[in-house]
């Protein structure tokens, strides 16, 4: 692998993991499978129509396992793949890092941080 196909991968999976939501839906799923109306009570601040978007974004890039079980009622979860999972010591590594640099306001900025 040569320095520019690093470039190129190490680009995509910031895109996929720094698209809005994604990491947040990503480190909701960490404890294990939830259904849609669980994943919009740990992430309040997400649309319907955001979460559904993002999760079928997931879901195409292998991340997210869309799980239907068949039997009244029909249940549909949502879960980490492998690929997902292995995100875990990243999504870890990025909260201890806002932890430790964002401080504890929601409306912390980049700005604020550094004048």
């Amino acid at each position: 692998m040569n320095g520019e196909d690093f470039c190129l991968q190490f680009q995509q999976a910031v895109e996929l993991i720094g698209r809005r939501w994604c990491g947040t839906i990503a480190r909701a799923l960490l404890p294990g499978p939830r259904r849609f109306t669980e994943l919009r009570r740990a992430i309040p601040q997400i649309s319907d129509r955001a979460l559904s978007q993002r999760l079928r974004e997931l879901e195409a890039e292998g991340v997210v396992i869309r799980r239907v079980s068949t039997g009244p009622p029909v249940e549909v979860a949502y879960e980490l793949s492998a690929k997902g999972r292995d995100l875990e010591q990243i999504i870890d590594g990025v909260e201890h890092w806002a932890h430790e640099w964002l401080g504890s306001s929601p409306h912390h900025t980049y700005e604020r941080a550094h004048p």
